[in-house]
């Protein structure tokens, strides 16, 4: 009885696990747009409102990822709360959103202050 109740156990709390992969995969996305330089593929990956404030007069969103050279890297791990996500990548942490369409980047080149204090990020909304 004690193992079909610990299977039970292990069953629910597998069906339960939160699905990381989706955002996980969109960080991966963008990293390597920015890291091979193809700004626009990766301003495609931002929340519309991280996108529109990012460029400075006369630039587009592409050229002022490039200018950033923002890194990225392997995912080392996904934190999940609701439709926010925290993905650290290898060299850069990202933080995103859970929208109709997909996960998009929120804020981008980011770099924790301290202990308990937020992060300082080079691309956000």
């Amino acid at each position: 009885m004690r193992a079909v109740l610990l299977l039970f156990a292990l069953t629910f709390v597998a069906g339960c696990a939160v699905d990381t992969g989706p955002p996980a995969r969109t960080a991966e996305r963008f990293a390597t747009a920015v890291t091979s330089g193809q700004g626009d593929a990766a301003c495609a990956l931002l929340a519309a409102r991280t996108a529109a404030r990012l460029p400075d007069r006369g630039q587009t969103c592409g050229q002022a990822l490039n200018e950033l050279r923002l890194t990225g890297g392997p995912v080392l791990s996904v934190s999940l709360w609701g439709d926010e996500a925290q993905v650290r990548l290898n060299g850069d942490t990202l933080f995103l959103h859970r929208y109709d369409g997909g996960w998009r980047v929120r804020a981008a080149g980011c770099t924790p202050k301290g202990e308990n204090l937020p992060y300082d990020c080079e691309v956000d909304d």
